[in-house]
């Protein structure tokens, strides 16, 4: 990595403060603190820990059966950086203006520096220092440093944990589903207090779930209240350590330079594997860094939690999975970090029983279907026309699985926890689809489903879904016969038979895609173009999101997408369409996209590029990349967009760099270099190789920096990387053939 790579002030364009405590927050995928201001108090300020929530009942003014009940929310903990500060006449510095903040993204460390005031207007200038243990992941480390201003005497400096201040705020005077709601079943007591630590307690009486955080300084014998002095020193240091007390909590086990050490060991070898560098544009360059930074500090490695839509940078959307994780994230761990790309995928199979359960409820004998947005697993979305029914879902997470495999052959993997889910999501489809006779033959067809575009509910064969399902039979057919080899005693336990993987390959074979021949291009659904399309010319600006400003019955009734949907289903199986017909169908389903939702840019940008028009992939991916630091969409202070951080490796390195995998399981490359750049360089991780690739204008470079030579497919000409350095000329002329 570029060394001493760092975001600071300057490189976010919103001043807010709550965007700012969002951008420059710390997490570990255990827990995350945002930036807040350590002398101010704000709103939604507070740490996260992921999987800690609460219930809250669902009211619903007119219910029906297996509607959910009780809702999850993330629960807001207490400031870990809230200090206090005085004078020597114990006034209080109550005034804190920021003046910058560095975030450096090759060691995780930041850097703030604030101007403190009290009431005479006397200042003094702080500088606070924190980095989170990515280790041992129940600690983080601040510290505080002070000089003097227009006051020059003693301050007295008080470090507790304020109770009374936390609250998980819900805005009752926006109808805004993005936003959290209001807790307050939550119990938040002192446990012990010394002069040298304070512990606290929170726990839920709900979800019967209790934390205990302590904070203690530097070197142990470091009281919580104390003087310092700005007149001996011209700076004086006070610095704590606050850890979740567990089973392997030990008071003053870490102190801060090992927490720093931790974290800078940790991004050393995250860069290492996923390296992503744009020559030519340093802006473009820190922002794809960022988003690779956030989206590393978001994701629960345990395979107990995993990447809520927010990640742990704020309570939007109450700290919910979404189906964001298998199309937008998983893939960039898939191809770097493959051990955490498989803790995500056991999440899922811990959460296997309720979504038994919910398929039950839904009137299917046999399968699972996953909860469209939990916590822990059960579904909790009170608006089934846009949750239950894009039970896609299941699709998407035997695609992912499917990609696991294909870029591990992790059969350890698959006997433990893969070919049951698959198995599982094969028998919903097969279950919840129907026999139907088109032109005298028999299809398979899904009625009443919800795709990707939220703005589009309820209808017959969504394209997307049909395709994802297709998928999921052929991997549980062929992913099933390998594990039947493999271990016939497990695939037996599971109530498997060749019989039913054969009916899994036939289904697949006649399942219906819609198709308008007017446009040549696929139907987004049955009766997609029977519709009006929105009228785009008479809404006004400050009417988008539409779904803030317009009742979804109205939505449904025209051709108008909240994000990519067809066109995600040809970035995802490229093999199942030829090159004019991508274009005829990007270029009509852009002109009823309004990008309402964050995850629609990036698929955007990665299609555009992969087509070769790169004056648009260039412009959505611009969007794309700086969507957190510009608050493209109005929300950052709730949280970043975790699945557009995503979005921005895909639409670089499934996009501009066209890598997909082929169905024989070889990796291709099929490069475009926008205008605007020198060249771009990445790194992945795929069947146990790494590999460095570099692309600039008129040549792709491919090292295998770490494993056995392998194929590899670079402008649909197939050559041997081995250890030597592969160098392939645009158009594939290869310099030496």
């Amino acid at each position: 990595m570029t060394k001493d790579i760092r975001l600071k002030l300057k490189d976010v364009s919103s001043s807010n403060p709550g965007n700012l405590e969002s951008v420059f927050s710390f997490g570990n995928g255990h827990f995350g603190v945002r930036a807040t201001n350590p002398i101010k108090s704000n709103a939604i300020e507070g740490t996260l820990v992921n999987g800690f929530f609460e219930y809250s009942p669902i009211t619903y003014g007119e219910a029906a059966a297996y509607y959910p009940k009780r809702n999850e929310t993330i629960v807001s903990l207490p400031n870990l950086r809230k200090i206090r500060v005085f004078d020597d006449s114990h006034d209080e510095f109550t005034h804190s203006t920021l003046v910058d903040m560095q975030l450096d993204l090759s060691d995780g460390k930041l850097v703030e520096e604030y101007e403190l005031s009290n009431d005479a207007h006397q200042t003094i200038k702080m500088m606070v220092t924190s980095a989170i243990d990515q280790k041992e992941v129940h600690f983080y480390g601040i510290e505080y440093s002070f000089e003097a201003g227009s006051y020059n005497g003693d301050i007295y400096v008080a470090k507790n944990f304020v109770l009374d201040e936390v609250k998980n705020v819900t805005q009752d005077d926006i109808d805004d589903p993005r936003k959290t709601r209001e807790l307050k079943s939550i119990k938040r007591e002192v446990v012990s207090r010394d002069d040298l630590s304070q512990t606290i307690a929170i726990s839920t009486s709900e979800s019967d779930q209790r934390i205990e955080i302590t904070v203690y300084g530097f070197d142990n014998n470091s009281p919580l209240e104390t003087k310092l002095s700005l007149i001996d020193e011209p700076k004086v240091s006070y610095g704590f350590v606050v850890g979740e007390k567990n089973e392997s909590f030990e008071f003053g086990k870490e102190d801060f330079e090992t927490i720093k050490q931790n974290s800078a060991s940790f991004w050393h070898d995250t860069w290492e594997n996923s390296e992503v560098t744009i020559s030519g544009n340093d802006e473009l360059n820190l922002a794809l860094h960022y988003n690779i930074f956030q989206l590393n500090q978001a994701t629960g490695r345990d395979g107990k939690t995993n990447i809520a839509a927010k990640g742990l940078t704020g309570p939007g959307y109450e700290g919910h999975t979404f189906w964001d994780t298998e199309m937008y994230m998983i893939p960039y761990f898939i191809y770097t970090n493959p051990e955490i790309a498989k803790k995500l995928l056991i999440y899922r199979y811990n959460t296997l029983d309720f979504a038994r359960i919910r398929a039950r409820e839904l009137g299917v004998n046999q399968g699972a279907l996953f909860a469209w947005r939990s916590i822990n697993g059960e579904e909790t979305s009170a608006y089934y026309p846009a949750s239950t029914a894009a039970y896609h879902l299941d699709g998407d997470i035997a695609y992912a699985i499917g990609n696991y495999y294909q870029a591990t052959h992790d059969t350890e993997f698959l006997k433990k926890y893969g070919f049951e889910m698959l198995l599982e999501t094969a028998r919903f489809f097969r279950e919840f689809g129907t026999w139907a006779q088109r032109d005298g033959e028999s299809v398979f067809e899904f009625h009443t489903v919800t795709g990707p575009d939220e703005y589009t509910a309820m209808v017959d064969n969504n394209y997307f879904t049909n395709r994802m399902a297709q998928n999921n039979f052929i991997l549980a057919y062929k992913l099933g016969l390998i594990l039947m080899e493999e271990d016939p005693e497990e695939f037996n336990s599971l109530g498997a038979s060749v019989e039913e993987l054969e009916l899994f390959k036939d289904i697949a074979e006649r399942i219906y895609f819609p198709y308008n021949f007017e446009y040549q291009i696929n139907a987004q659904d049955e009766t997609f173009f029977s519709k009006a399309i929105w009228p785009f010319d008479e809404t006004p600006k400050d009417k988008y999101p539409l779904l803030l400003h317009y009742h979804p019955l109205n939505i449904y009734r025209y051709q108008v997408n909240k994000q990519a949907d067809t066109v995600l289903a040809d970035l995802l199986f490229p093999e199942t369409i030829d090159d004019d017909q991508l274009k005829r169908e990007f270029d009509y389903y852009e002109k009823i996209t309004t990008h309402d939702s964050s995850l629609s840019r990036s698929i955007f940008s990665a299609l555009a590029a992969r087509m070769g028009n790169m004056e648009k992939a260039y412009s959505y991916f611009s969007d794309t990349v700086r969507m957190d630091l510009t608050d493209l969409q109005g929300n950052t202070e709730d949280g970043l967009h975790l699945a557009n951080l995503g979005g921005s490796w895909l639409s670089v390195v499934q996009g501009f760099a066209g890598m997909q995998v082929t169905s024989a399981g070889e990796l291709k490359l099929i490069p475009h270099l926008p205008a605007e750049w020198d060249g771009f360089e990445f790194r992945i991780v795929f069947n146990g190789r790494l590999l460095n690739i570099n692309i600039v204008d008129g040549k792709s470079t491919i090292k295998l920096v770490d494993g056995q030579p392998m194929n590899i497919i670079v402008d649909n000409k197939l050559y041997k990387l081995e250890k030597e350095t592969l160098e392939v000329l645009s158009k594939g002329e290869q310099p030496w053939d």
